[in-house]
């Protein structure tokens, strides 16, 4: 990926990814309201996505715990 200004993109199910800033914000992506370089986007992610798992799971996960 070459480098450049990127934002922080995250969708419906709370998965973050990076976007270049130059481009306009994929479908079913939002602008989460980081941008930077490459590293600076991802050490954000880093700090920022602690549980890996799409919302939906985890939403199911604790309705079945609450069962």
């Amino acid at each position: 990926m070459p480098s450049g200004d990127y934002k922080v993109v995250i969708n419906h199910e709370e998965q973050y990814s990076i976007w270049a800033l130059d481009r306009p914000t994929p479908t079913g992506w939002r602008d989460e309201g980081f941008s930077g370089d490459r590293n600076s986007c991802l050490e954000h992610i880093d700090k920022v996505w602690t549980d890996m798992r799409p919302r939906s799971l985890r939403e199911a996960m604790q309705e079945s715990e609450r069962a």
